[in-house]
């Protein structure tokens, strides 16, 4: 039996920020990062914030954010005797937001705190999910934690913070949210709901993307995207992910490379190891993992005569996007070494089994096979 829940209720579309406009004489905590602030894009929330509220601002937020940020933040939360809970910025300010929330819960036995999160980046689903990625910076690790008591109680899905994300992170952000469609449709926790969720993600992604990253005002574009970005999150949020996050997490550590970037770089060679033909009596068998990719191929038009050409159709239209986006394809080209890679192949490789992330991979890898990944993602 599975159970499916949706606990975050949406404000979508043009105008949706004005959903703060009804709170009323709350301790808003509000959790963003230096950019924010500088840019002055934080005054989109304060000039919609109702003068009976009071705000206190936690902007020390970085990229990818470590533990002692979030412990600061819990304190600062605790402190000011929060009753809500305000994240804008990308993955990094709500996944932040999200442990600043449920260790404040467990720590400081605070009662449930409302929490409202508003993404400026169209790319993690961060907003809908019970997910949040913590990093160690002196050991080079990234953490995922997994509660339910994580998941935000609103989600404000404004396309307005997003028509001035730059070029590149727009395809790094873009590539991340096929990623977590993908994963979640060949994930051994699919289902059919799931399955709804991640094909239309994939659709949007491949019909917006593109057009996202050529011209940053095109805000039918950015609203498409920054709802792919939202479903996705619901479909992994189901499902969990898989290998292609496992490795990610690890390796995206280690060599500072951006989440996104990094998933794109592996997706294609992760694809084709769970697709894993296997020769039959005189044909090839296809793996359920193929079928479903091949799946995926056929609802984008992609010519799938059979799972096999589905696959690599699959896999040709992933490079021809990332193509469009200008995006690396290989770790040689993203200024890693080849001396660096040996150094710190058998710890990614180690750190991306106990991933939380590969338990719903389709396939079992064992180090050797992301070892392969690695050295193909080198110079492919």
């Amino acid at each position: 039996m599975d159970k499916l829940s949706i606990k975050a209720d949406l404000y979508m579309g043009h105008g949706a920020l004005d959903r703060l406009m009804e709170w009323r004489n709350k301790r808003i905590f509000i959790v963003t990062d230096p950019f924010m602030v500088k840019s002055g894009m934080i005054n989109m929330v304060f000039d919609r914030l109702h003068e009976s509220n009071e705000q206190y601002i936690f902007s020390n937020i970085v990229p990818d954010p470590p533990v002692e940020i979030v412990t600061e933040g819990v304190e600062a939360l605790g402190a000011f005797n929060t009753d809500l809970i305000i994240a804008i910025g990308g993955g990094s300010a709500i996944d932040a937001a999200k442990a600043m929330k449920l260790f404040a819960q467990k720590l400081l036995n605070q009662q449930e705190i409302p929490f409202v999160a508003i993404p400026t980046t169209s790319g993690t689903g961060s907003e809908v999910t019970s997910f949040s990625v913590i990093s160690d910076k002196q050991k080079n690790i990234k953490y995922p934690l997994v509660s339910d008591e994580m998941l935000p109680q609103e989600a404000i899905l404004d396309p307005e913070l997003v028509k001035s994300v730059p070029d590149f992170i727009t395809a790094d952000t873009g590539m991340d949210v096929l990623t977590h469609a993908i994963e979640a449709y060949v994930s051994t926790k699919a289902n059919d709901i799931s399955d709804a969720l991640a094909e239309k993600a994939i659709k949007l992604v491949f019909a917006y993307l593109p057009r996202a990253y050529k011209d940053g005002g095109d805000l039918e574009a950015r609203e498409k995207m920054h709802n792919a970005s939202c479903i996705a999150g619901m479909a992994f949020n189901i499902t969990s992910l898989g290998l292609n996050h496992g490795i990610a997490h690890v390796a995206g550590a280690k060599f500072k490379i951006a989440h996104g970037r990094m998933n794109a770089m592996l997706l294609p060679h992760v694809i084709e190891f769970n697709a894993n033909y296997k020769p039959g009596y005189g044909r090839e068998e296809s793996t359920a993992a193929a079928v479903r990719y091949a799946e995926i191929a056929k609802s984008l038009g992609l010519s799938a005569p059979n799972p096999k050409s589905g696959v690599r159709s699959l896999v040709q239209a992933i490079k021809q996007l990332q193509k469009q986006l200008q995006m690396p394809q290989t770790l040689k080209e993203c200024g890693i070494e080849k001396s660096q890679l040996d150094e710190m192949r058998e710890s990614i490789a180690d750190g991306a089994l106990k991933d939380g992330c590969t338990a719903t991979n389709p396939r079992v890898p064992k180090t050797g096979d992301v070892a392969e990944i690695l050295n193909k993602m080198f110079q492919s």
